[in-house]
């Protein structure tokens, strides 16, 4: 029997199956973690010290962090932010149902405090997301004639004081207050759209509705008659759709705080425009105007236009005063831009016609400015183009009364086509007995 050396006893050699059990414990949790299964890792920390589970989750959360680090939502998705104080700005009824609560219109006067070339710099981080969906053509011929000549100054006032002498800029305001209209958040009618909240110091929806620049600014001669032209086109079906959709829009040297609740969309010029997420910023979320839509008189805007004169009583007996209605810009100096298309002799006479010799190249949109300046003096006429060539239908023809608020323009479609069909004069016969009936 063979001796061991002293100091050592006879041990049992030590088994290889721990060492086996350790590596294949180890082995068991990689495969756990790399098949991110949980359950396996939380069984086996609640084996360990108290110190050591502590230290798994703070490596856990340390790890969750830098994930979300490395993958951060993209800047230019509007911000959801909840207030215990304020309404919601989009809500979940679905489209069809009646609403109980709609999206609110963001606070105008909400500004944050940056000055001009920081808000510039904080507008153009967010990034415009275009959106297919574009609105539908407005349909000014569901309203009443007289409205329909009030919602054309509404509509002209906002863009020029808005955009300035600017026609995309003008184009882009209207469409966002036409898109307005039809939308469940707003008032059902141009002129309520483009002055609400009017009465609250610098705090409408738009600036110059109760900033005083109605009483400061108006607009000149020309200026005014493109701004009209740019609204006469707006409501008989032209929409830009540069803007699409939207319903809000800012200046770039400002930021409001609505702005990250909203989805940029594009920029025209200065201005910035915004659409609402979801299902209030689709095209679903636009409804008709009801047929026979009316518009309020604006004393305001009775400076630019006739129109906006309340009606008085057409009693002659009556006593009360009657006060001579301001001179309209319109109507003061709009010869200056109309060529001088001179009338007949007997064209003098408020239902007699005025021959209007018309220019095939020229924009169609001209044949109505240049009518309207012929009839800007008379309380009712009738103006009937022409052209050079011989035996050919009437092309154009433009219908004023001053008392109704009545400036009709219809256009030979078969000559030159109109995206509203109620702007195309109907056949030979009909157009003669319409001729007829306006000259008694």
């Amino acid at each position: 029997m063979a001796s061991l050396p002293l100091g050592e006893t006879s041990l049992p050699a030590a088994p290889a199956q721990s060492g086996i059990v350790v590596h294949a414990d180890r082995t068991a949790l990689i495969a756990a973690r790399r098949r991110g299964s949980l359950r396996l890792i939380m069984a086996r920390c609640a084996t360990r010290p108290f110190a050591w589970r502590m230290a798994i989750a703070l490596a856990f959360v340390f790890a969750l962090v830098r994930l979300i680090n490395a993958y951060p939502l993209p800047h230019g998705l509007p911000a959801v932010r909840l207030s215990l104080t304020e309404r919601p700005g989009i809500v979940s009824a679905p489209l069809g149902s009646e609403q109980t609560d709609l999206p609110a219109p963001p606070g105008p006067g909400a500004l944050l405090a940056l000055d001009p070339d920081q808000a510039r710099s904080s507008n153009a981080a967010v990034a415009p997301q275009p959106f297919s969906e574009i609105a539908p053509p407005f349909r000014a011929a569901d309203m009443a004639a007289d409205a329909r000549g009030r919602a054309v100054d509404c509509l002209a006032a906002a863009a020029w004081y808005e955009a300035g002498d600017n026609p995309p800029g003008e184009r882009a305001v209207a469409q966002v207050v036409l898109n307005r209209v039809r939308h469940p958040a707003f008032p059902k009618s141009v002129c309520a759209v483009v002055f609400q909240d009017s009465a609250r110091s610098k705090a409408c929806q738009f600036t110059f509705a109760c900033d005083g620049s109605l009483s400061a600014r108006v607009p000149g001669a020309a200026a005014w008659t493109r701004a009209r032209a740019i609204a006469l086109a707006a409501l008989a079906g032209m929409v830009d759709s540069t803007v699409g959709l939207a319903t809000h829009y800012h200046a770039d040297y400002v930021v409001p705080r609505w702005r990250d609740s909203l989805i940029k969309m594009a920029a025209v010029g200065p201005h910035l425009f915004y659409r609402w997420p979801g299902t209030w910023g689709s095209l679903a979320a636009l409804r008709p105007l009801p047929p026979g839509s009316d518009e309020p008189h604006v004393l305001s805007l009775a400076r630019l236009s006739p129109a906006h004169v309340p009606a008085l009583p057409d009693d002659d007996s009556v006593t009360q005063p009657r006060l001579a209605p301001p001179a309209p810009l319109a109507t003061r100096a709009l010869a200056e831009i109309a060529p001088a298309a001179k009338p007949t002799p007997t064209a003098r006479l408020a239902a007699d016609p005025i021959d209007l010799t018309l220019d095939p190249a020229a924009f169609p949109g001209s044949y109505a400015v240049r009518a309207y300046a012929l009839c800007k003096d008379r309380p009712r006429c009738l103006v009937l183009g022409h052209t050079p060539a011989a035996g050919e239908a009437i092309p154009f023809l433009f219908l004023h009364d001053a008392r109704k608020g009545v400036d009709t323009a219809l256009w030979n479609c078969a000559r030159t086509p109109r995206p509203d069909r109620s702007q195309c004069l109907p056949g030979p016969a009909a157009t003669a007995r319409l001729i007829a009936n306006w000259q008694r």
